[in-house]
């Protein structure tokens, strides 16, 4: 075993385990957090696999936007997880089953394009190291804009309704918390908030005069 094949090794299971812990974690903050740690794996199994653009896109776009999307809603919509929680084993047979499903399918899609693509991906890496010109990230981009413009336009268009629809969440109204309207705060007025009052002006009663005091040895009243 050679250090590159170590390396994929180190990465692949770090991966699984941030993965498995994104699932398993009981607070969503710290489920969004290794999900953050599954995405810099898979750019690092990018790296070894030589695609520096998808890497660097994967950790400049998902971790450094999307994640930090995805932790300001989570902590802004007060998830409560014992109420998530409460029937997870009801319908665990049946979210078991379709996902041993999608990963028997996965397999049979990769397994088959591995087999059939492999004197494809040779011929193509042995043009691109003879080429000196060659560029991943052109190639990429004239494929992506090219063969698959629209499958790109329709997941653009998911992606703003999915934000709109987060916004939308995390603006509605809650009991719990204090909540202005912007256009409210901008139209007040100076009378809305003072409102001077007149009254009468009041005097203060006279003090009472002190009573006289009564020197010892004297009776205290005269005939």
């Amino acid at each position: 075993m050679d250090l590159k094949t170590g390396f994929f090794y180190l990465f692949s299971a770090v991966l699984l385990f941030a993965a498995f812990r994104v699932i398993t974690a009981r607070n969503p903050v710290y489920a969004a957090l290794y999900l953050v740690l599954a995405f810099s794996q898979a750019a690092a199994v990018w790296l070894l696999l030589r695609a520096e653009f998808l890497a660097i896109t994967l950790v400049l776009v998902y971790v450094g936007a999307v994640m930090v999307l995805f932790l300001f809603v989570v902590m802004m919509l007060d998830i409560d997880v014992n109420r998530l929680r409460s029937n997870f084993w009801k319908h665990f047979p049946l979210a078991g089953f379709i996902g041993v499903l999608i990963a028997l399918e996965m397999a049979a899609v990769l397994m088959g394009g591995f087999r059939v693509g492999e004197e494809t991906r040779l011929a193509a890496g042995a043009a691109a190291a003879a080429d000196p010109d060659y560029s991943n990230t052109r190639e990429l981009g004239k494929l992506l804009y090219a063969d698959y413009l629209y499958p790109l336009q329709v997941a653009a268009a998911i992606l703003l309704v999915a934000m709109i629809a987060a916004i939308a969440l995390t603006l509605r109204q809650r009991k719990d918390t204090r909540r202005f309207d912007p256009s409210e705060a901008v139209r007040v007025k100076a009378g809305d908030r003072l409102r001077i009052v007149k009254m009468p002006p009041t005097t203060a009663a006279p003090a009472p005069a002190p009573a006289a005091a009564v020197e010892p040895g004297k009776g205290g009243a005269q005939a």
